[in-house]
């Protein structure tokens, strides 16, 4: 039996939030500089803990993508997992990754970043993934998630795609609130690069 092996992205394989500077990358000057007033108020609420983290993703993609061309927002989320996701791995936690690839285990990347950087960085290290997808309709993106955040839903989303029942082992690595419920499915948990009971 193989293992079945969990791992948020931002903050647990990365060192820092990589759907934030996507956004910054592709956001309008317009967007760059109304950002103060739209989402200031609401990262402040998010820092101090009276905004979920669902909350301002939410807000963010909402401001950030409406009305955006679909094809030229995956250009740039195929660069931005090409030039800019390399530097800000931790190399500790891909080496332990690609060992468990290497031993042909599962190996599942669930965040609640985007698939349009995501999907290319996980295909090109034989992971699967688990992620927000942006909803486009004829071409144009309407500034929500297709099926939803993902974020408070890890858990579920994970059932419903892996019978972990055939594993011998789950291991998941995590950093946030919305992870306790991921970390929970494992046998062996990661919670901010230690091992947790």
């Amino acid at each position: 039996m193989t293992d079945l092996v969990l791992a948020d992205f931002d903050h647990t394989i990365t060192t820092c939030d990589t759907y934030a500077r996507f956004l910054r990358a592709v956001a309008t000057p317009r967007q760059l500089r109304e950002a103060k007033w739209r989402v200031g108020p609401w990262l402040a609420g998010y820092r101090l803990g009276l905004v979920s983290a669902a909350s301002i993703r939410a807000r963010v993609t909402r401001i950030a993508f409406t009305g955006r061309d679909a094809g030229e927002i995956r250009a740039a989320g195929l660069r931005h997992a090409r030039e800019v996701l390399p530097a800000l791995l931790r190399p500790e936690t891909m080496r332990a990754l690609q060992r468990h690839v290497s031993a042909g285990d599962d190996v599942v990347v669930v965040s609640g970043s985007l698939d349009v950087y995501l999907r290319p960085w996980c295909e090109r290290h034989g992971f699967a993934l688990l992620c927000n997808r942006l909803e486009a309709r004829d071409g144009v993106l309407t500034g929500r998630y297709k099926d939803g955040d993902c974020g408070a839903r890890k858990a579920d989303l994970i059932r419903q795609r892996y019978r972990l029942g055939d594993y011998a082992r789950i291991h998941a690595h995590g950093d946030s609130r919305e992870d306790r419920p991921m970390l929970a499915l494992a046998h062996a948990r990661w919670y901010r690069g230690r091992r947790v009971p």
